[in-house]
């Protein structure tokens, strides 16, 4: 790959975590104003169809068994997490995008620390999604450095 295409490749990896962040903000927001009754209501509605045909359908019981036990704080932490993780990449993306120096450093600590905490609540919960959101977060590191090298580069 030339210069061009990795720069290309960084920009779409940076506006993927950009729209990923931003979806984060809206999903902490609706958390955070959305009671835990609307909210089970919300999945027994969903679900409800599916049961009716299928009792044991695997996703559809999950869901309304989850929704049924989603604590006040658990709506309280997951809000917290998503609207501040959110917010924190939103930071970094702008500073990316506008070719700021400390952001390239800054982006690569903290998609690390997030890389650490993902593995961590994957040793628990065993969940596919966060072993493809780490894998996401890699490549997005491994541009970020490749960008990094290549700035700095030209600034030297």
């Amino acid at each position: 790959m030339n210069e061009e295409q990795v720069h290309h490749a960084f920009l779409v990896s940076v506006f993927l975590k950009g729209a990923h962040a931003l979806i984060e903000c809206i999903g902490g927001l609706a958390l955070a104003l959305i009671s835990t009754e609307t909210i089970a209501r919300l999945v027994r509605a969903l679900t409800q169809d599916e049961l009716s045909e299928n009792p044991h359908d695997f996703l559809a019981s999950h869901l309304q068994a989850w929704a049924q036990g989603f604590s006040l704080q658990s709506k309280h932490f997951y809000a917290f997490y998503l609207l501040s993780h959110g917010l924190v990449k939103v930071f970094l993306v702008i500073g990316l995008l506008r070719g700021k120096a400390w952001s390239y450093p800054a982006s690569l600590v903290v998609l690390g620390l997030f890389i650490l905490y993902q593995l961590y609540r994957y040793s628990y919960t065993g969940s596919i999604g966060l072993l493809v959101l780490t894998a996401f977060d890699v490549v997005v590191m491994a541009m970020i450095w490749w960008e990094y090298r290549l700035v700095r580069h030209k600034l030297a």
